[in-house]
């Protein structure tokens, strides 16, 4: 019996060019252009429906967003977009200066780790993230996928099949499989749905490594704190607009939940 992945991975990986070796590092090629990461008048439409509707972003290498908003507001739209998997109605995405729909190669550089795991059932953690390693053709897959899987603190359980893996384990499998090849833009999609205290720790302890070596990262999450906890820049979207765009730092945390609360509930 052959395993399976969802039809965003299978779009995801197909498109995905091969990467440049790595050593045993976290090694980032840094963009030739200042920006990471530079959205550019995006819309998107599902026949009449708006999901994402002119939206200007722009990151520099060490940037982390957190991108807060309702559900449907179009935050994951947006980021399949960013990563590739769904072209623009309007405007442009580049990565380090370069088209993310004109330049297949760019997207060697995109990690994207969402709330789906994306894994392949039948096959072990280490095998998982090993073939994504190969796709991405990074030197010495198997080394590649034990530090990956070791920085999400589950190479325990490399041996095991996903399909026998907890939810919040098969989750930090699918975190090591997007950063297998050491990307310098991430994409997270509510990445701590179903970690434990150690798994989300795992990933906070590699989320703040990837930005330390300059990794552009962009999170949506429901979870203000958490998100205001990591992030650089924060930003509310609704109905497929950024509404507002702030600092971290110059902001405090009671009164932006507030804020935000005031935004999006409905009186």
């Amino acid at each position: 019996m052959h395993a399976s992945a969802s039809d965003d991975e299978e779009d995801f990986t197909r498109h995905s060019a091969r990467a440049t070796p790595h050593d045993s590092q976290l090694v980032l090629v840094m963009p030739s252009s200042p920006l990471a990461v530079e959205v550019a008048g995006v819309s998107r439409t599902f026949g009449r429906r708006r999901a994402v509707e002119n939206v200007d972003l722009a990151l520099q290498p060490g940037d982390c967003l957190a991108l807060f908003g309702p559900n449907g507001a179009g935050k994951t739209t947006l980021l399949r977009v960013i990563a590739g998997l769904l072209r623009p109605t309007k405007g442009t995405v580049q990565v380090e200066g370069k088209s993310v729909r004109d330049d297949a190669a760019v997207r060697r550089h995109i990690g994207l780790i969402s709330h789906q795991s994306m894994l392949y059932r039948a096959l072990t953690a280490r095998e998982n993230v090993e073939f994504a390693a190969r796709l991405y053709g990074v030197n010495d897959p198997r080394a590649a996928a034990t530090r990956a899987l070791e920085r999400m603190r589950i190479l325990d359980r490399r041996d095991t099949p996903v399909r026998s893996l907890s939810r919040g384990l098969q989750q930090r499998v699918s975190i090591a499989r997007a950063i297998v090849h050491e990307p310098s833009v991430v994409l997270l999609d509510e990445p701590y749905t179903g970690l434990d205290a150690a798994g989300g720790a795992a990933l906070t302890d590699m989320l703040q490594l990837l930005r330390a070596a300059q990794a552009a990262l962009i999170l949506v999450t429901h979870n203000l704190d958490e998100g205001m906890a990591i992030a650089s820049r924060v930003a509310v979207m609704l109905a497929g607009r950024i509404v507002r765009l702030d600092e971290s730092d110059a902001l405090d945390a009671r009164e932006y939940q507030a804020m935000y609360r005031a935004m999006v509930v409905p009186t």
